[in-house]
C-alpha cells in the first residue's frame, strides 16, 4: 500500500513542477487562441487524442504484426505500402509510402536529410533527435555508427541502407520478427514492435519474462 502512495505523490510532483520555457508558451499560445475564439477547445482535444492515442506508433506496429503473421499480407506490404496499410484505414496525406524490409544480412535505416517527412498516420509524432541536424547528417554519413550506438553491434557481413524521406515518399522499416514469439498472438507481436524499429534505428526484441 504504501508503495502505491510513493508512486501517486511522485505523480502529482511531477504536474506540479513548473513548465519550461517552450512547453509553457505553447501552453499560453493554446489558452489564448481559445479565450479568442480562434479554437474550440473539444476539437483541439480531439485532436491531441489523436495524435496520441489513434495516429501513433500502434499503428504501424499493428501493420508490421500483421506482416510477421500473414505472408499474403505481408507481400502486398512489400509490393505498395501505401494501398496495403490503407487496409486498416490508415491514410497519409497524399505521400507514397514504400516498406522496406530488415533481414539478417541487410539493415535498413530511414532519414530525411532535407527537413524531418516522416510517415505520420503509422508512426504519429517523430522524435526529437529524428529532427536533429547531427542525425541527419550522420545517417547518411556513418550509418552503421548511428545504428551502434542507438540500437547494438552492427555485425561486419550486414549492409546498412540509408533511404531519404521526401514530401512524396516516405519509408517504413518492416523489422525482423524476434526468435522466441512463435505462437504468439498478432495482438502480443504488436505489443513489442517500437518505434525506432519502424525507422529502423533498433531492432525489436522480446521484453524480459516473455509476453506481455
Amino acid at each position: 500500500m504504501s508503495e502505491h502512495h510513493h508512486h501517486d505523490d511522485e505523480h502529482v510532483r511531477e504536474h506540479d513542477r513548473p513548465l519550461s520555457g517552450p512547453a509553457l508558451r505553447v501552453k499560453a499560445l493554446e489558452s489564448l487562441l481559445v479565450e479568442k475564439g480562434l479554437v474550440d477547445p473539444k476539437t483541439l482535444d480531439e485532436l491531441i487524442d489523436t495524435f496520441e492515442t489513434k495516429v501513433g506508433s500502434r499503428n504501424g506496429a499493428r501493420v508490421v504484426a500483421r506482416a510477421w503473421v500473414d505472408p499474403a499480407y505481408k507481400q502486398r506490404l512489400l509490393a505498395d505500402g501505401r494501398a496495403a496499410i490503407a487496409e486498416f484505414g490508415f491514410f497519409g496525406y497524399g505521400e507514397d509510402m514504400v516498406v522496406i524490409e530488415n533481414t539478417p544480412k541487410v539493415r535498413n535505416l530511414v532519414v530525411c536529410t532535407l527537413c524531418s517527412c516522416y510517415p505520420w498516420s503509422v508512426l504519429g509524432l517523430p522524435p526529437v533527435w529524428y529532427k536533429s541536424a547531427p542525425y541527419r547528417a550522420r545517417a547518411v554519413i556513418d550509418p552503421r555508427g548511428v545504428l551502434e550506438e542507438l540500437g547494438g553491434e552492427i555485425p561486419d557481413d550486414v549492409e546498412v541502407r540509408v533511404w531519404d524521406s521526401t514530401a512524396e515518399l516516405r519509408y517504413l522499416v518492416l523489422p525482423e520478427r524476434p526468435a522466441g514469439t512463435e505462437g504468439w498472438s498478432e495482438e502480443q507481436l504488436a505489443e513489442i514492435v517500437t518505434r525506432n524499429a519502424m525507422i529502423g534505428v533498433a531492432q525489436v526484441t522480446v521484453p524480459v519474462g516473455g509476453r506481455r
